[in-house]
């Protein structure tokens, strides 16, 4: 696996497939983010040992597409917590597994962006987050 300079921590790793193209041939940028919205769900979820939901994307920035065969990682790092809610970064990064036209191998970021997540209780009531000491 290739190094990164990623910031935050490891939180979701996949490999871009076929099924998940659009119409150029490359990832669908509407995959890149559900993945992105999973990924930051689990962090969410983790923080506030709760369900969550996500109520906004406050930034997203696409830099580079992402291709067929390509490794996707996903990760995040918390930007704040508030009282019910939490931002959290999420970068994702590629590490190109069938461009051989490549000089280098090493991974690369692709894609970040800004996600908004609230904890909820089983009835879907909004939630003190509970910081850890």
């Amino acid at each position: 696996m290739s190094e990164t300079n990623a910031q935050g921590e490891l939180i979701l790793r996949t490999q871009a497939m076929p099924a998940d193209t659009n119409a150029n041939g490359d990832i669908f940028g509407g995959w890149i983010m559900s993945q992105m919205d999973i990924a930051g769900g689990m962090m969410a979820k983790a923080v506030a040992k709760s369900r969550t939901v996500t109520v906004a994307v406050d930034s997203i920035r696409f830099i580079s597409p992402v291709h067929v065969g390509d490794i996707f990682s996903c990760y995040g790092s918390i930007l704040h917590i508030g009282n019910t809610s939490m931002k959290i970064k999420l970068e994702v990064w590629v590490e190109p597994v069938l461009r051989s036209n490549l000089a280098s191998k090493e991974s690369f970021i692709v894609c970040e962006g800004v996600f908004t997540y609230v904890a909820i209780d089983n009835d879907g009531n909004k939630h003190k987050v509970v910081r850890e000491a």
